[in-house]
């Protein structure tokens, strides 16, 4: 079997309607006909990569990815399988690649969710399969430029790479390296997950250090600094009350009298941090304020 996540030359042998047919290393792999603007012709030679399909089959394809052996670059999550991983696209026209659970968080609760990002490359087993392989921190450091000069209070987007309980790797949408101490998020944020920090400092490396809390976080109150950390980790960032909800129903959620829950929100709607509309209340992200 050709190395599967190579690019190879194949020579032409067939073709029809649908597929392109070349050979390599006496191997035959099919690649989709709509990838040639003109069919090439029998004995040509065409450049592709390696795969095989859902099915097992081997495939080719000249559209290539910018994942590849060696090669690293973004990925999005497209499925979670506790018993396998994640699947992520990385442009192939019929097949995800899975990122094993061994190299995964062992709580998959701090797995990347769909729609996450991991930076990986291929690569292949003993058996001939193709896994998509996390890049290291060694990899991120390699790649990152340096803090710049006036980036104190900047609001920067990235994307988590590694999570201990210290502190959370990133790396920024300008390619530079960022950490987040645990003392500087409501919940820890997962990998994979892109994230919007505010700069607060550098780094002795010339790294960024974040913080996912407002500046106003230092200004409010312990009861509204509860309601964000929930509204945090709900789904949407949203929680089915207002001040309109009854007693009981704050009591038996918050644990703090109505008088106070109205309070922390009238200070949370004061900072611009959340919005009240429909009995709930809504987390505002920071492109939104």
């Amino acid at each position: 079997m050709p190395l599967l996540g190579q690019v190879v030359a194949a020579q032409v042998t067939d073709s029809n309607d649908k597929e392109v047919f070349a050979q390599v290393s006496g191997h035959t792999l099919g690649i989709l006909r709509a990838e040639f603007e003109q069919s090439p012709a029998l004995g040509d030679t065409v450049r592709a990569l390696l795969y095989t399909d859902k099915h097992d089959r081997l495939r080719g394809t000249t559209q290539m990815p910018k994942v590849r052996i060696d090669h690293y670059a973004f990925a999005t999550v497209t499925q979670r399988m506790h018993s396998l991983g994640v699947f992520i696209d990385i442009g192939l026209p019929d097949k995800d690649i899975v990122v094993s659970k061994d190299v995964l968080p062992f709580d998959d609760a701090a797995w990347p969710q769909i729609g996450d990002r991991l930076m990986v490359a291929l690569s292949v087993d003993k058996k001939g399969r193709l896994w998509g392989e996390l890049a290291t921190p060694e990899i991120f450091q390699a790649i990152a430029a340096p803090a710049k000069s006036g980036q104190q209070n900047e609001t920067v987007k990235g994307t988590v790479y590694k999570v201990r309980e210290i502190g959370a790797h990133v790396l920024t949408a300008d390619y530079q390296e960022g950490f987040i101490h645990h003392s500087e998020w409501f919940s820890a944020p997962r990998l994979g997950e892109q994230v919007t920090a505010r700069v607060i400092g550098t780094t002795q490396d010339h790294g960024l250090n974040l913080s996912l809390k407002p500046m106003a976080y230092e200004e409010i109150s312990d009861d509204a600094q509860m309601i964000l950390a929930m509204l945090q980790q709900a789904p949407q960032g949203t929680l089915p009350f207002s001040d309109h909800s009854t007693p009981d129903e704050i009591q038996e959620t918050f644990a703090i009298s109505k008088g106070a829950f109205k309070r922390a929100l009238g200070n949370l709607l004061k900072q611009r941090l959340i919005q009240q509309a429909d009995g709930q209340i809504t987390l505002v992200q920071p492109d939104e304020k």
